[in-house]
């Protein structure tokens, strides 16, 4: 291997940068290129591949795992996209705006030169919005088009990923901020997920001879998964808040019902949002034989059930354009519904509302004060007034209820420490057994006296 030539035109000017190379008893083998950096990478592929003990073709005078040249040049930038359409249709909407997120992030650790760079946030927004978008790319605006025309030109061959130090750089990116600081661990680990997958299609197109991130020594951050109890209310609490909730004007009386069902029953806020009145059964009312009015029986338990959920992913993720995208339920298969229990304090909430909404489209039993879909800000507003309203100064800057899901771990460590079996309340709350304890497994009282007590006993007895 000789060191790469700089060759100049007439005026001095560096015009190409060439790698020279011998195999064998071959004549040497010599590549332009225009830039300095793409040569330094290119060459340093080189070398890594005769290190590796990787056998050369004879007609190429490349490592044979490259395979066609035309491979072999593609750019970081152009394989991202060509990942990025490879799983667009099967995906997700979440799912392909976190493969975008994780591109994003990984780009600049792959890029070749800074001169003529656009604006870092409007780089990183053409990336996630239109580069890494199968749906938007072709109608990037101008601009847009100017600063993805600009990454194509400047990013690293995936070749150069086969060294140690360019993958770990890679990794780096996909588990930091912006700052340099780790990501949240749920992030982190992500990232490196669609990392280590991207790579694996490159080793598929014969991009790589092998996955070099998968090699790399990296401690996953950890994540216990376990609810925080200082997040999860009583039922005193709860009704406070739902009262605060109905005080609210415009939205107000319509969403109490809303979060009801979460506290209730344990549903998650995509699995409400969808909910369709022929999916709710109520008891039916009773006669007072004093009044002769119809009444609520006193121990009526209704049902829900649970067909599909709706998750927010954002048009630009979605098919059709629209905000939220109906998928299966969670851990379920696509044809798979969940029944669960509707106590009777939310019989009589759900019957007042259905009384009072009753124009839902299709059906729907929660939608906006327009008659539209319910927007995940119209009901995330109203629950920090809520918060604001119905707790304390001290409770409300602490992380009790902090967010609407937290009412559906109220519900399931209700459900738990009532004595509900294990397995029935996972099945109502869409778990596994072992994955129910382990979330939960803090929110459960009792367990520690009781042990205290069987320590006690045992140490009387010996």
């Amino acid at each position: 291997m000789f060191k790469t030539e700089v060759r100049r035109n007439k005026a001095g000017k560096a015009t190409s940068y060439r790698v020279r190379w011998k195999t064998d008893n071959l004549p040497e083998w010599k590549r332009s290129f225009p830039k300095d950096a793409q040569a330094d990478s290119y060459r340093s592929s080189l070398i890594t591949a005769a290190r590796n003990g990787e056998a050369f073709s004879l007609a190429t005078g490349e490592p044979v795992s490259w395979g066609r040249k035309d491979k072999q040049d593609m750019s970081w930038y152009d394989f991202a996209c060509k990942y990025v359409d490879m799983k667009w249709k099967p995906a997700s909407g979440r799912y392909r705006d976190d493969i975008a997120r994780a591109l994003t992030a990984i780009t600049p650790a792959l890029l070749t030169s800074r001169r003529g760079k656009p604006d870092d946030k409007r780089l990183r927004a053409a990336m996630r919005r239109w580069g890494y978008n199968t749906k938007n790319r072709a109608n990037a605006p101008d601009d847009v088009a100017k600063a993805l025309a600009w990454l194509a030109d400047s990013t690293k061959p995936v070749s150069a990923l086969a060294e140690e130090e360019t993958a770990r750089a890679a990794l780096d990116a996909a588990t930091s901020k912006l700052d340099g600081t780790g990501a949240a661990a749920t992030t982190a680990r992500k990232h490196r997920m669609i990392l280590a997958n991207a790579l694996d299609y490159a080793v598929e197109l014969d991009l790589l001879a092998s996955n070099p991130v998968r090699a790399l020594k990296w401690k996953p951050p950890r994540i216990t998964g376990e609810v925080d109890r200082r997040r999860v209310i009583n039922h005193a609490q709860a009704r406070a808040l739902l009262a605060a909730v109905g005080r609210q004007p415009r939205s107000g009386r319509r969403l109490v019902a809303f979060f009801a069902v979460m506290y209730y029953s344990a549903l998650r806020p995509e699995e409400v949002v969808n909910l369709r009145r022929d999916h709710i059964t109520l008891p039916e009312l009773v006669t007072n034989p004093e009044t002769g009015e119809q009444e609520e029986p006193a121990d009526g338990w209704g049902e829900i059930v649970v067909y599909k959920a709706a998750p927010f992913v954002g048009r630009d993720w979605t098919d059709d354009g629209a905000l939220r995208e109906e998928r299966a339920l969670k851990h379920r298969a696509d044809d798979e519904a969940r029944h669960v229990p509707c106590p009777p304090e939310l019989v009589t909430i759900l019957r007042s509302h259905l009384a009072e909404f009753t124009e839902g489209p299709d059906g729907r039993v929660f939608y906006g004060v327009r008659g539209g879909e319910l927007p995940n800000i119209t009901y995330r507003r109203s629950w920090q007034v809520a918060r604001t309203d119905a707790l304390t100064a001290a409770q409300a800057a602490s992380p009790l209820a902090e967010r609407p899901y937290d009412l559906r771990h109220a519900c399931v460590s209700t459900w738990l420490n009532g004595g509900v079996p294990a397995a029935q309340v996972a099945e109502w709350a869409g778990h596994s057994v072992e994955v129910l304890l382990r979330i939960y497994a803090k929110c459960i009282d009792g367990k520690d006296e009781v042990a205290k007590k069987r320590i006690s006993a045992a140490l009387r007895e010996s």
